[in-house]
């Protein structure tokens, strides 16, 4: 909100500078500055990103509590079919002030979007209930005038029987919807009044005020959206009438005809519609002392203009984007990168993610496995490490504003995948495994000899049992298909056999059955036996 804040407030000082160019000019200034201060979020993401520093009272400097690597785990059932709690303990859902406001926020934005839709239902509704306007004077003003302003959409006049409803609207096929009282007008007003809603059309006035009021209902919480919308309607009013006076109407038959509409209009309850209106009250004095200022700058938009100020205000966002407030001393965090041995992890590539301003800080372990993040805010930090040979890791790290967090990260192995299909063989004796081998007898490990850590000798199926297809489900259509886990112990057997998806227990048991004659050598981490966790399938084929 503060930099949203920043980019609405560069925009109205340009319009203040902008005071002797045209209403033009300072109407496509403020739509810009809208657009760019709308697409803060964006620009977050490629802006490159610089500290101011702030005073440390303005926050919380004590330390907080490091949570990395907490492992999720589904809750499983054994190979028996009994419950069985994971080991792991389950990160329980953050329920805060966030989701709160994030309501909050929601309540807003639909209270916004509603007003909007139900302005345009109305307007909808009214343009049904309108007759097109054929008269010879209406369509004779509105060719020229259409000609002069190089207008190629057609525009669809009509008169409402409301006695206030003086609007323009659409986009491919616009519409200027006159009131009850139109038809008595005399020739000069209707080419004054098509003159101003035409201009408004060449000007795509319409579309833009639209934009804005799509960006409020969704910035509704801003205060400068609100007062940039209402100046952003305004500026287009002004724009408007300087084009209708370029056209060669007079300044004050043009302020007399609008101080009659709204003499006239006032006598009715105003509605709101989203959609520009030529008589509104709120800016008639400002806008009458412009059309009797001969001496102010008319001029219409160049597209150099657009091009220079688009330039502009890109410039200006980009690094408000990339600002983050952060204290005198900005966090650091640092550590050793190991492995499940503790053994050092060098050129290791990690990515510490912020969620609160979506920004991401990159590091590599070096020779020794010392990594750091320096010049951090305040905040909470996603870690997330990768290297081949391990599992992908992600954890939560909590830092305060000029804290210097020292902790040591450790990664553990990855998970061995093992896929085995079997089909019903009524011809084939049940398949077993062979009697237990003799003890394996591990080689001496070259990795032992290096101080270097993420050396992995990977396992190797020593004894090797299938499961045996249930034979009173032979012919059973469809296949059955079931998901282990388990781990392969320091000496080769395999311990903590369960079941991840549950389905028949007579193939479940087969399976397990199986399973567990299994034999594996030693998995070896920097020499040094170790569990590793393995994920099994297993499909029963059906005929």
């Amino acid at each position: 909100m503060i930099k949203m804040s920043l980019i609405l407030a560069v925009g109205f000082g340009a319009t203040l500078l902008l005071r002797r160019r045209s209403a033009a000019v300072r109407h496509w200034v403020l739509a810009a500055a809208i657009v760019c201060a709308a697409s803060t979020p964006l620009l977050e993401r490629v802006a490159p990103i610089w500290y101011i520093p702030i005073g440390v009272s303005l926050f919380d400097a004590r330390t907080q509590p490091l949570a990395l690597f907490i492992p999720v785990h589904e809750r499983g059932v054994d190979a028996d079919g009994e419950a069985n709690d994971s080991p792991f303990v389950p990160v329980p859902p953050a329920i805060g002030a966030a989701r709160a406001l994030r309501w909050v926020w929601l309540g807003g934005f639909f209270g916004c979007a509603a007003f909007l839709v139900l302005g345009f239902a109305r307007l909808e509704w009214l343009a049904g209930q309108s007759q097109p306007i054929v008269n010879a004077t209406w369509v004779a003003v509105a060719a020229k005038l259409s000609r002069r302003l190089a207008l190629e959409r057609p525009v669809l006049l009509l008169q409402s029987e409301h006695p206030t409803l003086l609007v323009t609207w659409g986009l491919r096929r616009p519409k200027v919807m006159l009131p009850a009282e139109a038809h008595a007008w005399t020739a000069d007003r209707i080419e004054i009044v098509l003159a101003h809603e035409l201009a408004h059309i060449r000007r795509n006035d319409w579309l833009v005020q639209l934009a804005a009021e799509l960006l409020r209902a969704a910035y509704w919480f801003n205060p400068f959206m609100w007062i940039a919308c209402r100046q952003l309607r305004r500026e287009s009013e002004h724009a408007c009438d300087d084009a209708v006076l370029a056209a060669g109407v007079a300044g004050t038959d043009y302020a007399s005809t609008l101080l009659d509409l709204a003499r006239t209009f006032r006598q009715h309850r105003r509605t709101f519609y989203p959609a520009p209106a030529m008589a509104r009250p709120s800016s008639l004095e400002r806008r009458v002392s412009a059309m009797l200022n001969s001496s102010l700058n008319r001029s219409p938009l160049t597209r150099s203009a657009c091009i220079v100020t688009v330039i502009g205000l890109m410039a200006i966002a980009l690094p408000i984007a990339g600002v983050v407030a952060s204290a005198q001393a900005t966090a650091q965090f640092s550590g050793t990168l190991v492995d499940a041995v503790g053994r050092v992890l060098p050129d290791t590539p990690m990515v510490l993610s912020s969620a609160g301003i979506a920004q991401k800080h990159q590091a590599r372990s070096d020779a020794s496995g010392h990594f750091s993040f320096a010049g951090l805010p305040g905040g909470e930090y996603v870690l997330e490490v990768e290297r081949p040979g391990f599992a992908t890791t992600q954890g939560r790290v909590t830092l305060a504003a000029g804290q210097s967090l020292i902790q040591d990260v450790a990664l553990q192995l990855g998970t061995l995948q093992e896929t085995i299909t079997v089909s019903y063989a009524p011809s084939s004796p049940p398949r077993s495994g062979a009697g237990r081998r003799a003890p394996y007898k591990a080689e001496p490990s070259a990795c032992s000899q290096t101080t270097i850590g993420g050396c992995i000798e990977q396992p190797m199926k020593l004894r090797d049992v299938k499961p045996v297809y249930p034979p009173q489900f032979a012919g059973m259509a469809g296949d059955v298909v079931l998901k282990f886990e388990a781990r392969i112990g320091v000496d080769g057997f395999i311990n903590d056999l369960r079941v991840v998806t549950a389905g028949n227990p007579e193939f479940a048991a087969a399976a397990a059955d199986a399973i567990r004659q299994w034999e594996f050598s030693q998995t070896r981490l920097d020499g040094v036996p170790v569990e590793v966790r393995m994920n099994i399938q297993v499909t029963f084929r059906g005929q």
